[in-house]
């Protein structure tokens, strides 16, 4: 969405001049937004009746117990004092997220408040005869790890379980049931882990999304299809850090010829973090290479916390003459807010967050008013603020999330494709400023 993301980009930046940037980053911002809607396009389409015909979820009843025996996985196993749970979706339901379809609420809302940790689900499947390989098709939504059994034997799963469980995004997985399965009944149990956490939904906990039997090729055709709804569904998630890279260069490349290095810099600084925040989301639901304490670690000490102070300070430096008073509260609050993520003080996460949104409002006040690029400086902060205060906005009753195509795209997603090149424009537009002067 916007120009310069390598060394030679950079250098040609330095050389062109400001009409030029301008025009490159109205055009690439249009091919990525073009790029974006394709992909959600895409990704958003149902699910093919034919596959779904031949590839029917194994909803309805399932027995359940909560706890944890790896004896649970036998086929042999007497379940029949177990709970039943109904993994059957409501008719039309998608989850709040990406967009996935027939999710449901997990245990937290079937009879289980606030339990964290170990459960089993376990059903009889009987596989079609014939001469079809089948495979099962994992549960795409699960909170918030899972191993998966066909007659007690482990077949996969997604992140680790045990006794040092490691639980990292939920992605599309498929399982090869074994040779000869075709005609037969047999016994698939799930174990399921949710990490504990205090920030948990009333209604998690376990599969949102059931399973799927489906022969060969099928299979594979459906497991693809559940990918493209998956890259859909983060793929601004990756766009958009790299048009923020891509920023970052462009702004290093001409900050000497700027009017406001100082702004540049830190708005440098800022982009970098915000870029990482965002990108970590794309990382944990496409990979194995983030578990999700550690993602969700990263935001609320490291990305959330620094980006709020690193923005203050870089729109501080859009005046002449910055308030050191701005500095030093914007500095404090920081401190403030890597302590309430690191030690879990929620009390203090609200707090924080409102304080740094009173200085940002002063700041802002001060920007409306500041040189001859005010206008479209005003209303770049004014995005960038938005985006930062998206939870607050929640609160009073502003909608957050949106589903174009059938995929989730955020207010912020919606906010940083705009603000992203309005801020390329606006750092172009200091140069023509220092020439001006």
């Amino acid at each position: 969405m916007t120009s310069a993301s390598t060394p030679a980009a950079a250098a040609t930046a330095r050389r062109l001049s400001p009409r030029t940037l301008a025009i490159w980053i109205v055009v690439l911002s249009l091919l990525g937004i073009a790029g974006v809607i394709v992909t959600l396009a895409i990704g958003g389409r149902p699910d093919p009746a034919a596959l779904r015909a031949v590839a029917p979820q194994l909803d309805g009843p399932w027995r359940f117990h909560p706890g944890d025996d790896p004896r649970w996985a036998e086929a042999r196993l007497d379940d029949s004092q177990w709970e039943t749970l109904d993994l059957s979706a409501p008719a039309g339901s998608i989850d709040g997220d990406v967009g996935l379809p027939n999710y449901l609420g997990g245990w937290m809302e079937h009879g289980h408040p606030g339990y964290q940790g170990y459960a089993w689900y376990r059903r009889m499947v009987t596989v079609p005869a014939g001469d079809k390989a089948w495979d099962i098709l994992g549960p795409t939504a699960v909170d918030d790890g899972y191993e998966l059994y066909w007659n007690g034997k482990l077949l996969g799963g997604s992140g680790r379980l045990g006794d040092a469980p490691r639980m990292v995004g939920t992605r599309p997985l498929i399982y090869a049931l074994p040779a000869g399965a075709a005609g037969s009944t047999g016994v698939l149990a799930i174990r399921v882990f949710m990490q504990p956490s205090p920030d948990f939904a009333s209604n998690g906990g376990g599969i949102h999304v059931a399973p799927a039997l489906a022969p060969q090729p099928q299979s594979h055709e459906l497991h693809r299809v559940q990918w493209w709804r998956s890259i859909a569904g983060y793929i601004v998630e990756l766009i958009e850090p790299l048009a923020m890279f891509a920023l970052i260069a462009l702004a290093l490349a001409t900050r000497s010829r700027s009017s406001h290095p100082r702004f540049i810099g830190f708005v440098c600084i800022a982009l970098v973090l915000s870029a990482m925040n965002r990108l970590d989301n794309a990382i944990v639901s496409w990979t194995d290479l983030m578990s999700l304490p550690t993602y969700a670690w990263l935001s609320k000490v490291i990305w959330t916390p620094l980006s709020l102070a690193a923005w203050t300070l870089a729109w501080n430096r859009w005046n002449e003459r910055p308030l050191r008073i701005v500095d030093g509260a914007a500095l404090v609050l920081a401190v403030v807010g890597v302590a309430a993520g690191a030690l879990h003080l929620v009390a203090l996460t609200r707090p924080y967050r409102l304080a740094f949104l009173a200085l940002q409002l002063v700041v802002f006040v001060r920007v409306i008013g500041q040189g001859p690029l005010r206008a479209m400086a005003t209303i770049t902060m004014a995005l960038l603020l938005i985006s930062q205060f998206t939870g607050e906005l929640r609160a009073i009753g502003v909608p957050e999330i949106w589903f174009p195509f059938g995929i989730g795209v955020t207010l912020v997603q919606y906010i940083y494709a705009i603000a992203i090149p309005l801020l390329a424009l606006l750092i172009v537009r200091t140069l023509d400023s220092k020439s001006a002067r």
